[in-house]
């Protein structure tokens, strides 16, 4: 048996996907939580051989749920489940070590072949999406990305240095960079672009 966890905040997909996935002969799921952080805490517990997550949850995103698992080696293999198309979502979940990227439209048993071939020790994206995902690279560093989420919410330059432990000097200078790479003309304008283009 294939041991999986379901991490998704919406309760009804939830319980779709559980649903979904019981009726496999050969997969089990042992756990299903709604945030990044229960799924977490569940996966180093509960072993399971694949983690499905969402990317946008409470807590924790599914990025940071893969980058983690990774660091505290834990062998359990991760699939991103969105509905994020979008080619910069999936380069940093490639970076984050998932081993799959699949979008929620897809059918069930995609994702049944998805575990199977993630659980194997393949990989499952998307080949179209792939392919526009490392034609065009995210030119924004973490920091950059950090500061330029955080003006995104609105917060000032002070509240960005003192949430990021940095000098306001630092953090005007990421985000000009981010700008300038972008090809904008202000942090609005950039935050914008960055995540049309799954970037922030």
């Amino acid at each position: 048996m294939i041991r999986v966890l379901i991490a998704e905040d919406q309760a009804m997909v939830r319980g779709a996907l559980g649903a979904l996935l019981g009726i496999e002969a050969d997969i089990e799921v042992v756990a299903q939580v709604a945030d990044g952080r229960a799924a977490l805490e569940e996966t180093l517990a509960r072993r399971p051989d694949v983690v499905v997550t969402d990317i946008e949850m409470p807590i924790m995103t599914g990025l940071d749920l893969a980058a983690e698992l990774q660091r505290q080696k834990s062998p359990a293999r991760v699939i991103i489940l969105t509905t994020f198309a979008r080619p910069g979502f999936l380069r940093r979940a490639l970076d984050a070590h998932a081993a799959g990227y699949l979008l929620k439209d897809a059918p069930a048993s995609q994702l049944a072949n998805a575990i199977r071939r993630v659980h194997a020790g393949g990989r499952a994206v998307d080949p179209d999406l792939a392919t526009e995902a490392w034609t065009e690279p995210d030119p924004l560093t973490d920091r950059e990305r950090q500061a330029l989420r955080l003006a995104d919410e609105g917060r000032s330059t002070q509240s960005i240095a003192e949430m990021l432990n940095l000098s306001e000097g630092t953090v005007r200078n990421y985000l000009s960079e981010a700008i300038s790479k972008l090809g904008v003309g202000n942090r609005v304008e950039a935050a914008r672009l960055a995540r049309a283009k799954g970037w922030l």
